[in-house]
């Protein structure tokens, strides 16, 4: 009887210690359950927090990109409109331009009527003013005078009025003369031309144009072969109009004149003169060929 309890002592005693280590474990599996279905739980946080993420940015590169079109439009927009202002801009300077050349225009040829206007009381008196009594008998004679030495007067007839003769130049403006006479140069009508030039020097010294006429008149003279002639009139272009837009080019002129009448040494020094003091201009250029041509080739003999 004791043994059949002894023997039951020792099952009870190993199934007590054969449970206890199972629920042990058992407790583990389940705490590592517990822990996989949070960190299953938190995955799924993430990837919603993600996904949600990835639609934000999404919806904010949209934006950029609507942004950006939009930026790219207006800058597109923009620089059509600054092309046009551009454009409209040059339209009103060339506008500008023609309207201020069509006021010195008007303004020239209201200063020649003006001129005109100023002259006809002289030119009304010369055209009055009476024939010297003439000796009947001796038609060769001098006219005779009145007492005092004033020559008597000859009533002029009624049946003809005095004739008021004008100056050619009378009412033309600098730039009707400039192209008049421009025009007989161009048709080789030299002599013509240069007293056209003559005239508008004469009567419009200071006109924008002046200095082309001035210089036109040795052009024609040149044409003319009539050098040193040419020579002078460069050089009243250079002394005359020293801020004017034909020194330059009076300055290459007459060195070509010096060469061709045999003075090389004059040439050469009026062409190093040139280039000195307009060193970029259209005379310069031709100038510092000319220049070359001299330092290559042998003096030409002077000209008797």
């Amino acid at each position: 009887m004791r043994k059949i309890y002894a023997t039951a002592a020792v099952w009870a005693v190993l199934l007590f210690t054969t449970a206890a280590p199972a629920a042990a474990q058992n407790r583990e599996h389940l705490q590592l359950a517990a822990e996989l279905r949070m960190l299953q739980e938190q995955n799924q946080q993430l990837s919603l927090a993600l996904t949600q993420l990835a639609d934000t940015l999404k919806a904010v590169n949209a934006r950029l990109d609507a942004n950006e079109e939009f930026q790219r439009r207006r800058f597109a927009d923009q620089e059509v409109l600054v092309k046009n202002l551009g454009s409209d801009l040059g339209t009103i300077r060339e506008r500008t331009q023609d309207t201020d050349t069509r006021l010195r225009t008007l303004k020239d040829e209201i200063d020649a009527l003006r001129q005109t206007f100023l002259t006809l009381p002289s030119l009304i008196a010369q055209s009055q003013m009476p024939a010297p009594l003439a000796d009947p008998n001796n038609p060769n004679a001098a006219p005779s005078s009145a007492p005092g030495g004033v020559a008597a007067a000859v009533p002029a007839p009624t049946s003809a009025p005095p004739v008021l003769t004008l100056p050619p130049e009378a009412g033309l403006s600098p730039n009707r003369l400039f192209e008049t006479a421009f025009s007989d140069y161009t048709s080789a009508q030299y002599a013509s031309a240069i007293t056209g030039f003559q005239q508008l020097v004469k009567t419009y010294p200071t006109a924008e144009r002046a200095d082309d006429a001035q210089f036109f008149i040795g052009e024609s003279l040149a044409n003319m072969k009539r050098l040193p002639d040419a020579i002078d009139a460069y050089n009243q272009v250079i002394q005359k109009y020293p801020t004017g837009d034909q020194v330059d080019m009076a300055l290459y002129r007459r060195g070509y004149m010096e060469v061709e009448i045999g003075r090389a040494d004059a040439a050469r020094a009026t062409w190093e003169e040139l280039v000195k003091r307009f060193p970029n201009s259209q005379g310069a250029v031709l100038a510092k060929q000319r220049l070359a041509g001299l330092s290559r080739a042998p003096a030409p003999p002077a000209k008797p």
